[in-house]
């Protein structure tokens, strides 16, 4: 089945950098999205008086080919390098970030750099019990499609920003494999306040995957959000306004250093 490509090209699936206070929130999307996804979650916390910057991972907002020659060091290293940048010109910086970039939100806690972190639908494990074994099927099938018309509950997301691959290389996906064993096996390490979203709609990560987060890190403070049906990218859903809301509320509230 084909793989449909998005319209990158579009401003909403850009980067982007939204200039407010002191405090520096960075936004980092999801395996095979864009900054799209995040966008509106970024021009919510400026208006809120947060500086927020949106990235595109490496091989993202591209083509297939550009994502198949990256790797789950290559994102992380993209997440660390953009928060690094933050920390040299604001008092406190915190990262948000939606599915795999929930994943290097809390491997970038676990390495002490952000002041505050928020996973967001963050899989400990997924749904789908063949991600272990993308690295081995690469070699029969090489890229996998979500799906003509993708998941049953899309209707609900916003057309506008939902701007990703309608697929990806399989080598890929035990790269994304990769990288959420990695924030799951080190989630001690986690000692700053941590606000874990996940919807009881999502039908793509592993129902205990917030429990485990929050179960398994070592942070005093500690707060859950749970959405209500939306589906995995609950960035471009009706639950925008509450995540928004809980989301600044939160970060509010982080001690700055």
């Amino acid at each position: 089945m084909p793989i449909t490509i998005s319209d990158f090209t579009k401003p909403e699936a850009q980067p982007f950098f939204l200039e407010g206070g002191r405090h520096a929130a960075l936004l980092i999307h999801g395996f095979t999205g864009s900054a799209a996804h995040m966008r509106p979650l970024g021009e919510a916390l400026h208006e809120a008086g947060f500086t927020v910057k949106g990235i595109n991972l490496p091989g993202h907002a591209r083509d297939l080919e550009a994502m198949k020659g990256s790797t789950w060091q290559d994102w992380i290293g993209a997440g660390r390098d953009a928060l690094a940048e933050l920390r040299a010109r604001y008092e406190t910086v915190s990262v948000a970030g939606l599915s795999l970039g929930g994943c290097i939100a809390l491997i970038l806690a676990e390495e002490g750099l952000p002041d505050a972190a928020i996973p967001i639908s963050a899989p400990m494990a997924a749904q789908n019990k063949l991600l272990p074994l993308a690295g081995a099927l690469c070699h029969i099938v090489p890229t996998i499609s979500w799906g003509k018309g993708g998941g049953p509950k899309d209707h609900m997301l916003d057309a506008k920003y939902n701007l990703g691959y309608g697929g990806f290389p399989t080598r890929c996906g035990a790269d994304l494999y990769k990288a959420i064993r990695q924030a799951r096996d080190n989630l001690s390490r986690i000692t700053c306040p941590l606000m874990v979203v996940q919807s009881h709609g999502d039908e793509t990560i592993d129902p205990g995957s917030a429990d485990l987060i929050l179960k398994g890190s070592a942070g005093e403070v500690k707060k859950m959000l749970w959405l209500d049906e939306v589906p995995h990218v609950c960035t471009i859903t009706s639950a925008l306004p509450t995540i928004a809301r809980e989301a600044a509320d939160f970060l509010r509230a982080v001690k700055e250093p």
